[in-house]
């Protein structure tokens, strides 16, 4: 956290760069804020500073309806935290909680539910259940906002099991009912768009390209400001298309889905997918101190994600010692024969129990195909180490999954043909240094080819 003098400064300049690392809260009024919230500054001694915005909620503060909180991009307050914490959190902003609450996660994470509790009040300042719940009102509050689903759906989606305790939740955290803030846009009910931020620069141009290369349609679509693509999740189908918005500094994203109660989780990943929650200036800051003076760093470069493990494993493999036009072919021959309807991805059983007679390759990779998705259909993707078992799954396939099906972002592709031409021309590069955002030095070793 900030000193205080930093946070006053910061919030007196309204700099931008402050966006999300820290909440301001005024007493007069009992309102917080993000640093950049265009109402007039409220005087220092009526002023109180938190690092998330969950502490604020919990001291009795109600979010600004102007700057809006609750919209501010993600920051990095895990780094210093253990991977524990980190992965519990992710889990309850992905909807998870709802699923069986501490015990579920718990199990999920190999600890008891009592040692999450001490790990997430440790680093979060809160109890998991207590985070759950703010987490589950500001999802609702996107929903009342910026869509039309009814209360109930909202109250569902945000994965609370009755409107009852909705409501009572919801009036208790935010000192509002849903109806006071109820968005009355007449919009469309088969869908919704909602606006995602991120904290800027996004480099798109870069994420466009990239994504564009290995395009596989009609699973996935593209434009120059836009990227879309159906999906599954959690049994559950539907798709997004996400439209770049400079100005505004996010995406407006527009989501079709077959059940809503899984919303949640889908904005989520959809957010992982186009990596909106990374904070590109301190990660070009730690990768400065790694390559120095060897090249430039590109500013915004983001993390392009893949819908889910099994996915980016099957398309790691799919891309083992091909060119990537060829491997987008392969892929799109895998959608085009076993995704449903030609335009979603195969689930991981269909895949481990046909023959894959379509594929012009040698047998020894189908059956690295058919053994992965086996392994998946049997056990989840949660360890993906474990994937090093199977014949013909390497360290670089299980890497690029993490990288781009888990967006882990501490993933340095050493045997990458691609890392090791660009290296080729450098020395004097500190890889450790880049450390925790190895991942994103990968890419901008890419960006030198």
């Amino acid at each position: 956290m900030f000193t205080a003098d930093i946070c006053q400064k910061a919030r007196l300049s309204r700099d931008k760069r402050f966006d999300g690392l820290f909440y301001v809260a005024v007493r007069s009024t009992g309102i917080y804020c993000r640093p950049i919230c265009p109402a007039p500054a409220a005087k220092e001694h009526n002023v109180e500073y938190f690092e998330h915005a969950h502490l604020a909620a919990q001291a009795g503060f109600r979010p600004c309806l102007r700057c809006r909180p609750d919209a501010s991009p993600g920051s990095y307050p895990w780094l210093g935290a253990q991977t524990t914490a980190l992965r519990a959190k992710r889990l309850i902003d992905q909807g998870h909680w709802s699923k069986g609450g501490a015990e579920a996660i718990s199990t999920r994470l190999g600890v008891s539910s009592s040692y999450l509790n001490q790990l997430f009040k440790r680093h979060y300042g809160i109890a998991p259940g207590q985070y759950a719940l703010f987490s589950q009102c500001q999802f609702a509050k996107q929903l009342l906002q910026q869509t039309q689903l009814t209360v109930t759906e909202i109250a569902f989606a945000a994965g609370f099991n009755s409107v009852r305790r909705f409501n009572d939740a919801f009036k208790k955290l935010t000192q509002l009912t849903p109806s006071a803030i109820r968005n009355k846009a007449q919009l469309d009910a088969s869908h919704i768009s909602l606006f995602l931020s991120f904290r800027p620069p996004y480099d798109w141009q870069a994420m466009q390209a990239f994504l564009h290369k290995r395009l596989v349609s009609p699973m996935e679509w593209i434009t120059a400001t836009s990227y879309g693509r159906t999906f599954t999740y959690q049994g559950s189908k539907g798709e997004f298309t996400a439209h770049y918005q400079e100005q505004k500094q996010g995406f407006r994203v527009e989501i079709s889905l077959d059940n809503w109660h899984c919303l949640q989780g889908v904005v989520a990943n959809i957010r992982r997918v186009l990596d909106l929650d990374a904070d590109t200036q301190v990660i070009n800051h730690q990768l400065a101190a790694a390559v120095g003076e060897q090249f430039e760093l590109t500013s915004g470069l983001r993390l392009p994600g893949i819908w889910d493990p099994f996915e980016a494993g099957i398309r790691a493999v799919l891309g083992q010692q091909v060119s990537v036009t060829a491997a987008r072919t392969l892929t799109t021959t895998l959608v085009t024969e076993l995704g449903e309807q030609g335009r979603y991805f195969p689930t991981a059983a269909h895949m481990a129990a046909d023959e894959l007679a379509f594929f012009n390759m040698p047998g020894r990779r189908k059956q690295a195909l058919r053994d992965l998705s086996s392994y998946i259909a049997e056990h989840g993707s949660d360890d993906l180490d474990a994937w090093q078992a199977i014949k013909g799954i390497g360290p670089w396939t299980v890497n690029y999954a993490k990288m781009r099906g888990c967006s882990d972002p501490d993933i340095y592709l050493c045997g990458d043909l691609g890392v090791q031409k660009a290296l080729a021309g450098l020395a004097g590069i500190e890889i450790e240094r880049a450390a925790p955002f190895r991942s994103y030095l990968t890419f901008q070793l890419w960006q030198q080819l």
